[in-house]
């Protein structure tokens, strides 16, 4: 498995892995897939990658700024999704990590994420990098007229000061 930078010909592999996510109604609010240009406006190119393997999308993660207020300049927040047919392999371990070692290396000081408390795996996956559960949104919003709480992590770098 490799990791490497996302770019607009992965497009194709990670809107369809993006489109499982959204088909679990456990992974985001949305219902639709964006278009490129709007996910690619969206995201901040320089902390876009996926993991591969024999010229195969497995997953990808990428980060949104919180703000654009310059006191946020150094917390974003981060997306990890990994295709049905690779999960249990580690992907998403090792996209979080590189995902981690590339905001550090930018100076980002905070990752934040929301995750369905019934997302466990994904709960388990950004624990083990070092995020922890620092509250719950109850009733945030509704996916399909039901009211979904979405629990709020962070992982606070300890290499940025």
């Amino acid at each position: 498995m490799h990791i490497e930078p996302l770019l607009a010909e992965h497009w194709p592999d990670v809107a369809r892995i993006y489109a499982e996510g959204i088909a679990t109604r456990n992974a985001t609010f949305e219902t639709e897939l964006p278009s490129w240009e709007a996910w690619d406006q969206a995201h901040l190119a320089e902390h876009r990658l996926v993991a591969t393997e024999d010229e195969t999308v497995l997953g990808w993660a990428a980060l949104v700024p919180v703000s654009d207020r310059c006191v946020y300049g150094g917390v974003v927040e981060n997306s990890v999704y990994v295709a049905a047919s690779a999960q249990g392999r580690g992907v998403g371990r090792a996209l979080l990590a590189a995902l981690v070692a590339s905001t550090e290396a930018a100076g980002i000081w905070t990752i934040q994420t929301g995750i369905f408390p019934e997302n466990e795996v994904s709960i388990r996956l950004h624990e083990r990098a070092g995020f922890r559960v620092v509250g719950r949104r109850e009733r945030l919003g509704q996916l399909d007229g039901v009211w979904r709480d979405v629990l709020f992590l962070e992982r606070r770098s300890k290499v940025v000061e």
